[in-house]
Order: structure tokens, then C-alpha cells, then sequence
């Protein structure tokens, strides 16, 4: 069977991996999930007890599904041997494939008339033996998989369906033969078979090894397999009238659209309940190699990961963004706790906590936050990976809360806009003056009307990805060395797709004055600027408040306030940097005998300083 991306070739690698990493074991369950014709699940149906398929076509399920039980086949109820008399009955059929994909009734030359109408006789005898309950299900399957490698034989193509050939092939004009596919030797035990979009169901696959084959380019399975689909199908849709093919919209796969496969990507390793993730992936593909080792090692174990490059002869049109070099990836990792996956901002924020937040986690109540806020929220490192009921996102900043609220959308939109900037502006790390004129574009817009995502353009390319303005709030950051990188990429749609699972709502409001109620399951976490060091947010000069002994006294009140309504707080601080000493800070802690924790590891340049978590708790 001649099929895009068919991985026959890497079947003994992938076995390989697995014997190496100590995954032969038959209790494990394991899910092929882009399935395609059943390479890989075929090398592995006597490894593992319970095998699951899924494809979004039809007919690559049904395929799979034919080649790991083909063995078990014995067509005893039917009491004959199917193939003998498919080929041996002159049976003819004027059919929906003689009336629409030959010249019997069509323009149309993908089959021969004579095989064309054989195809819906064959199609026709195998519906009806299976109505009348003579054949099983499984044997259903196969038969209908036969079909399809029989009509691969004599079809008039380049090898695909998208369109056919103007001219007859030699192998076109011969006699169709009903014959049997190719299936290695044994039965599956146990197999589920499922015809979804895996991202739309892979939280409810129970697995414990997933394999992941996706498409890497614009090549749409559903355009190229059209008449497979509509064969297995039998459904007789109202289809083109050039090419003849049914309906692909339905069919139609995000993972073959640059930056929705990224965002495919990392939805279905974070969600999957498998533990361990095969995944191949060819270097022609929309990610980047550099893209998926930072993917996978976010929510998998980093010593686990394993990474081989194999030569792979590929299936190359003029769609491929390469035409030399070609070789497949192939990924694994074992997956961490879900507890233990950091996301992280895609704001490089001074004072950061993303390397304390397993830290911060530890401290927390055991019992659950009905409401978690995040009261000086900065680049939300710490609340977007907080499980609470309701996450309530605040900063004094109105540029900081309005680039954390435009996470909230469509991360593929997004991207594209940035991508636009990008060129229309020529954006690189050495080209200064492009990077200028996007900076005087957004600082002659009114504020109101800025757009956030031309503000996280510019801080990608700006120093050190800096947040920085000047007092009449105009963007004031020099070009920078640094720009858009694979890193930050995964940074973003991990933290977009993070956010929108959560119910988080977005305030800007000095945290003297925030709207919300204090009780016992309201949880306040502070992270406010430090009055023994400056940032370019804190330092007063900027169009926004500094932090002094006075706001670090409201803020003591304000947590006192909490405190008194049970709520719980923790406040991270810094109470002595080189020769400064908080005694303010250490006084209040003693005086209302909360409790101070020493953080061992910090964050930030200074190696000499004492920095703490104070908790009522």
C-alpha cells in the first residue's frame, strides 16, 4: 500500500527504543494515535496486551485495524474463501466508482472502466455479506483493507488520489486482482480502534506508551486519500467535479498548518495519561527540532529524553520546504507529574520567581484555593501554575496586565501577527533600525489604542526583552541581541494554553485598592518590588510608582487585613542584600508571629543576598 509518510523503515528503530528503555513488557497498553497504514502498531500487536488505533481517516483506521487481526481471519461463517470467489466470479458493477472515477460515465481516469466497475462489485459483495452477518467485524475490516491495496495496484495516479494521470499507466490498463495485505505474523489481543482527531479526545485515552506520527507538511491526507475514504465509507457523497473528491473539510488536519501544529503539539503531550511518548517527526517538518526537545522536556523527565536521527527516504513534492538532507527525528521522553510541570512566562520579568514556583508550591495549603491571587502578578509565573478554582491576575502596570491578558486568545493568530510584524518590518537581532520604526509606530498611537501584541513584538526584540517606558509611557527599550527564538516559542504556547484552562480574572489596580473578598479560602500570594533593590518597573522614574518604606507599610496592613479575615497569604521578599538589612520587614514577621521560611535557591544576580517566603500558616 503506497501511503504518505509510511514508517515501515523506522518499525525495528522504534522497537529498538523500546526494548532499550525497558518497555517490551505485555501489561502495557499502547496507542498509535496518527496511525496511518499500521506500520508501527503491526511491528508491536504480540508485544503488548491492548493496543489502540485511531486515525482521522477512515479508511487508515480500518486498514490498521485489518492488519493486526488478519491472521485470526478464517471466514468460517461464510463457509468459502472470499478471494477465491471475488476472483473467480465475473461479477461487474455499474457502480458509484465506474459512474464517477472512470471513463464509463466520467472525464475521469483514475481507474480503467473494467476495474472501476469491479472495485463496486467487490465494494458491493462485501457490504452485503457483512449485513447479513457472514462475516465478522474483524473480518470486515480486512476485507475492506484488502480492497484498498487492490485498487492501489491498477489506480491511474502518482501514488496519491488528489489527482489522477492524463495519460493511461501500464499497471492501470491491467485486470484488478483481489488480493491479500501484508500483516506480520501473530493476532493482537485486544484492540480499540477510534477515528477522531486525537487532539479532541487524548485526554480520555488510556495508554501507557503513546506514539505520535503526525503530518509535518501542507500535504492533506484527506485531500490525497479521498477515494479510499469514499470506498470504505460507501456512502456515495456528492463530491468536486474536477477532481471528483467528496468533501475534505471534515478531514481536514491543523497538524499540516505552521504554528497550529505547535500548538497541537504541546496540548497533546501535556494532556496525554500516557507515561511514555514515541514521536517521529521529519526535518522538513513546521517544528523545529530545537522546538520539540524544549516541549517534551517541560513536561517530561530531562534524563529520560532520548533524541536519534535516521536517514529516511522520503515522499517529496514541490509542497517540502527542502529538497536535500532529509532525515526523521525520533523522540521519547518519560513524563513527569503533572504536579511537578513548571510553565513559564513568555515575558523575561525582572525579579521572576519561575525557577522558585516548585518552591512556592511546596509551601502552600494542602487544602484546596477556592480563590488564588496573584497580587503584584508581573509575568505570572507563579499563578498560571497555581490549581485553584478562580485565579485572580493583578498589576499595578497597565502594560504588564494587558500583555498577560492578551495571552488569553488564540495563540495562532497571535503568532501570525507577530510573524508579520516580523517581516514588515525586516526584525533581527542586527537590524537596528527596523526594529526602531516598529518602536516609533507604537509610541505614536494613542495608549488606549495600542495593541499588546505589537508591545510583545517589540520587547522580543528589544534589550534584554526588557519592559521598559519613559514618563510620558512611551516605549523606550533599545534594540536588542535577542529575538523570537524556538525557547520563547514554546515558552508562549505552553503558557496560552495554560492559561485559557484556567478561570482567571485580570485586574490593574494598585493592590491597596483590589476588589475582592477576604475569607478563609481566598489564598494572597506577593511578590511586590523590593525596597532594597530597583528595577526599570520600581525605580519611580518611569510613569509609574516607585516602592518605598511607605507602600512596603501598606502593604504589611494589607496582608494584617487578610490575615484577620483567616484568609492566607505568603509574601515573597528579600530582607537583606550586601549591607542592607529589612529590620522592618523581620520586626513585623516576629511581632505577628507568622512564620519565615529561607528560600535556598534565588533568583537574580545577587549571590549575597537572604531572600524568604513570610506566611500566616
Amino acid at each position: 500500500m503506497r501511503y504518505l509518510g509510511s514508517k515501515d523503515s523506522l518499525a525495528d528503530q522504534i522497537v529498538d527504543l523500546l526494548r532499550n528503555k525497558g518497555l517490551l513488557q505485555n501489561e502495557l497498553i499502547f496507542c498509535d494515535a496518527f496511525c496511518g497504514m499500521g506500520s508501527i502498531a503491526d511491528a508491536v500487536k504480540n508485544i503488548y496486551k491492548k493496543i489502540i488505533i485511531n486515525d482521522t481517516l477512515k479508511c487508515a483506521s480500518v486498514f490498521t485495524h485489518a492488519k493486526l487481526m488478519a491472521n485470526g481471519c478464517t471466514f468460517k461463517k461464510l463457509g468459502f474463501d472470499p478471494f477465491d470467489f471475488l476472483n473467480t466470479d465475473k461479477g461487474f458493477k455499474e457502480g458509484f466508482f465506474y459512474q464517477n472515477y472512470s471513463p464509463g460515465a466520467s472525464d475521469r481516469m483514475y481507474f480503467s472502466k473494467e476495474n472501476a466497475g469491479r472495485i463496486d462489485f467487490f465494494r458491493e459483495k462485501i457490504e452485503e455479506w457483512y449485513k447479513t452477518e457472514k462475516i465478522t467485524d474483524n473480518e470486515f475490516s480486512y476485507l475492506l483493507a484488502c480492497l484498498l491495496e487492490s485498487v492501489s495496484d491498477v489506480s491511474n495516479t502518482a501514488g496519491v488520489y488528489g489527482a489522477f494521470l492524463k495519460h493511461w499507466d501500464k499497471r492501470a490498463l491491467k485486470p484488478i486482482v483481489f488480493s491479500k495485505i501484508d500483516a506480520s505474523p501473530g493476532i493482537a489481543e485486544d484492540v480499540e480502534v477510534l477515528n477522531s482527531k486525537i487532539e479532541d479526545i487524548i485526554s480520555a485515552v488510556n495508554c501507557d506508551i503513546l506514539y505520535l506520527d503526525p503530518p509535518y507538511t501542507q500535504n492533506q491526507y484527506g485531500t490525497q486519500y479521498h477515494l479510499l475514504e469514499t470506498l470504505v465509507l460507501n456512502d456515495n457523497p456528492t463530491i468536486s467535479k474536477v477532481t471528483g473528491s467528496r468533501p475534505t473539510t471534515p478531514m481536514r488536519s491543523q497538524w499540516s498548518r505552521n504554528y497550529y501544529a505547535h500548538v497541537l503539539f504541546d496540548k497533546i503531550i501535556a494532556e496525554t495519561k500516557a507515561k511514555y511518548i514515541i514521536f517521529s517527526y521529519n526535518n522538513d517538518g513546521f517544528m523545529s527540532k530545537d522546538f520539540i526537545e524544549t516541549t517534551m522536556k517541560r513536561y517530561g523527565i530531562e534524563d529520560s529524553y532520548v533524541c536519534e536521527v535516521i536517514d529516511y527516504k522520503k515522499y517529496n513534492n514541490f509542497k517540502c520546504q527542502g529538497a536535500n538532507g532529509h532525515f526523521e527525528y525520533l523522540f521519547f521522553i518519560e513524563k513527569k507529574p503533572a504536579e511537578r510541570v513548571i510553565i513559564e512566562s513568555p515575558l523575561n520579568y525582572t525579579g521572576n520567581k519561575s525557577k522558585m514556583v516548585g518552591f512556592i508550591k511546596s509551601q502552600l495549603p494542602q487544602r484546596e484555593i477556592d480563590t488564588f491571587v496573584d497580587a503584584f502578578g508581573g509575568g505570572f509565573n507563579v499563578g498560571i501554575n497555581i490549581d485553584a478554582k478562580k485565579i485572580i491576575y493583578n498589576d499595578i502596570n497597565p502594560f504588564v496586565e494587558g500583555l498577560i491578558r492578551s495571552f488569553y486568545s488564540d495563540p495562532c493568530s497571535y503568532l501570525q501577527y507577530i510573524e508579520k510584524q516580523i517581516k514588515k518590518y525586516n526584525l533581527s537581532p542586527d537590524n537596528k533600525e527596523g526594529f526602531l520604526r516598529l518602536r516609533d509606530k507604537y509610541n505614536s498611537i494613542p495608549v488606549a489604542k495600542r495593541d499588546p501584541r505589537m508591545l510583545y513584538t517589540l520587547i522580543l526584540y528589544g534589550f534584554q526583552q526588557q519592559i521598559r517606558f519613559n514618563t510620558n509611557w512611551g516605549f523606550n527599550n533599545p534594540a536588542g541581541s535577542r529575538w523570537f527564538n524556538e525557547n520563547l516559542l514554546s515558552k508562549f504556547i505552553a503558557f496560552t494554553r495554560s492559561l485559557q484552562t484556567k478561570n482567571v480574572e485580570f485586574m490593574n489596580s494598585n493592590f491597596e485598592f483590589l476588589d475582592i473578598q477576604f475569607t478563609p479560602q481566598t489564598f494572597i500570594y506577593a511578590d511586590p518590588p523590593y525596597r532594597s533593590t530597583l528595577g526599570v518597573y520600581n525605580d519611580g522614574k518611569r510613569g509609574f510608582e516607585g516602592w518605598t518604606l511607605v507602600h512596603e507599610q501598606k502593604l504589611c496592613k494589607f496582608l494584617d487585613i487578610a490575615n484577620e479575615h483567616k484568609a492566607k497569604f505568603m509574601l515573597s521578599y528579600v530582607i537583606k542584600v550586601g549591607e542592607f538589612t529589612n529590620t522592618e520587614i523581620i520586626e513585623w514577621t516576629n511581632k505577628n508571629k507568622y512564620h519565615m521560611i529561607d528560600v535556598a535557591t534565588t533568583q537574580g544576580r545577587y549571590n549575597n543576598r537572604h531572600e524568604v517566603l513570610i506566611k500566616n500558616y
